[in-house]
């Protein structure tokens, strides 16, 4: 069983979050009946890949392990070379165009994703709006046989699906960097009120939950929903 989640953003929780996946896929997949036989239950075997295709420089490879996010031993009591019984690895591949060119290469439909995403970057520098970065990169890639079939009958879906996609990664990431600033200056207050309805503003038109807009931004649900 391999699971598989594109970002654009790196993420330390990579691991804990696709734990959480695995289990849900392990629920649907198991009748929960069967926990309880005297027959051990046989389970697929996993993989966990991640495919990186942002603009934060990183390596080619890397993995991101489970265990580096529980607590260290010491602070729990535990001698220090305990070690957790519970582990799961991620492995991070960065698919931005000219990285990881053998895994690359091997695959055809990932080098032609690889390029498709480049050039919504490229496109997103010289027109400052990644709607229509996106928009334009599916035309390009669609008149030089680039995922040509796949974007031809799909194209509004990719385009809502990396919109919605890069945004609410966009506010997450800005919702951490606010949160490292708390504390600093009031005069700075309001302008990150600012950002933070722009941001809200956003993810409404895209769709999202009110209460999902909550969690990202802080904002009250009144304000948000004021938003509408």
């Amino acid at each position: 069983m391999v699971l598989i989640e594109h970002q654009s953003t790196i993420n330390p929780n990579m691991a804990l979050r696709l734990l959480f996946y695995i289990t849900r896929v392990l629920e649907k997949k198991i009748n929960s009946r069967s926990l309880y036989s005297k027959k051990p239950v046989s389970i697929p075997w996993p993989e966990f890949f991640v495919l990186y295709n942002g603009k934060e420089p990183f390596p080619d490879n890397a993995v991101f392990k489970l265990s580096d996010l529980f607590k260290m031993p010491k602070n729990l009591g535990l001698p220090e070379k305990a070690y957790p019984l519970l582990e799961l690895e991620v492995k991070v591949l960065n698919i931005n165009e000219g990285r990881n060119k053998e895994i690359v290469n091997r695959c055809k439909k990932l080098s032609e994703y690889s390029f498709f995403i480049a050039k919504i970057h490229t496109f997103w520098e010289e027109l400052g709006s990644l709607e229509e970065a996106v928009k334009e990169a599916i035309k390009y890639c669609s008149r030089h046989d680039i995922l040509r079939e796949y974007l031809e009958i799909h194209g509004s879906e990719v385009l809502n699906m990396i919109l919605e996609e890069w945004n609410t990664e966009d506010a997450i990431a800005f919702a951490r960097e606010e949160g490292r600033e708390e504390g600093l200056e009031n005069g700075r207050e309001e302008g990150k009120t600012e950002e933070k309805l722009e941001i809200a503003r956003n993810l409404l038109s895209k769709g999202s939950s009110p209460e999902f807009v909550q969690e990202i931004t802080g904002l009250d649900l009144e304000t948000i929903q004021g938003l509408n």
